[in-house]
């Protein structure tokens, strides 16, 4: 029997990375996945997106773990196409107890405004769609679990001084999540509905593996490489390592969808090897 046997989850930004690790061990743990992806660039994002080769190969992996799903291709900036996918998935497997709204992007080094709009588009506005369709079909009990940043307790230039637009778009979106989650938790608490945020430090995957990216963290080269970046970036971290891998994240969102968190709900669960702390000291709340 698994941790969340038989329970129905949906994933946003489902297709790869932390998303793909999510849907992956909450099947191996027994649960029935919905998902959405954009699987297509969006232009002011540096990185390629998601594609729908990936997506595919999601399904397979989920299928290996033992899990049944209904991925679909889809914007989570589009309130009609987030709820679309869902009803289709919820005429499958009845009804829903878990949502992780990972969903995200980083458009660093972009000067253009339009990224800054582009990503509280997709990183805020998205969570608020995701939510706002799973909300009626929630079970009494059930789990909201939201995906946030260490960058959400930090400012814009501690956190990237060179990060443009998109840069102060991905904190400022980052930091509404932790309020949002805060008050969501207080609002869906009459049906024993908890709401939880996953503040990871930097993740290994392509939103981290980018020139852009590089170019953040060594301003002083023209064209950095990653091997340039690794060794700036245990900077952040009070472990000497450069980043966490998906796994770290999607075991927290394990624990997070079981019941065995039924108690726990409003909190910010940081996964960040301890850079929080590097930085804050101690605080009576």
């Amino acid at each position: 029997m698994g941790r969340v046997q038989d329970k129905v989850v949906f994933i946003t930004g489902v297709a790869r990375g932390q998303g793909r690790a999510h849907a992956i061990r909450l099947a191996e743990e027994g649960a029935n996945i919905i998902g959405i992806d954009i699987a297509e660039n969006i232009p002011t994002v540096p990185y390629p997106m998601a594609s729908e080769a990936e997506l595919d190969q999601t399904r397979d992996l989920i299928s290996d773990a033992g899990g049944k799903h209904h991925l679909v291709k889809g914007d989570v900036r589009d309130k009609q196409a987030v709820a679309e996918v869902l009803r289709e998935g919820l005429e499958l497997f009845g009804g829903l107890d878990g949502v992780v709204a990972q969903a995200g992007i980083m458009a660093v080094g972009n000067t253009d405004p339009a990224s800054f709009n582009d990503t509280v588009d997709v990183n805020l506005v998205g969570v608020l769609n995701t939510v706002s369709a799973a909300y009626p079909f929630l079970k009494d009990g059930s789990s909201i679990v939201i995906t946030g940043s260490y960058a959400a307790f930090t400012s814009a230039l501690k956190a990237d001084p060179n990060g443009g637009a998109g840069g102060l778009g991905y904190v400022a979106s980052k930091r509404l999540l932790a309020a949002y989650t805060h008050e969501l938790a207080l609002a869906v608490a009459p049906r024993r509905i908890r709401a939880n945020a996953v503040h990871p430090t930097s993740v290994d995957t392509a939103i981290m593996r980018n020139e852009p990216l590089y170019k953040s963290f060594r301003p002083d080269l023209e064209s950095p490489t990653l091997e340039d970046a690794l060794p700036v970036l245990p900077a952040l971290n009070l472990f000497p390592d450069p980043w966490i891998d998906v796994s770290d994240v999607a075991h927290a969102v394990v624990y997070l969808i079981s019941d065995e968190s039924r108690a726990v709900t409003g909190t910010q669960m940081r996964v960040d090897l301890g850079a929080w702390i590097k930085l804050h000291d101690y605080t009576f709340p």
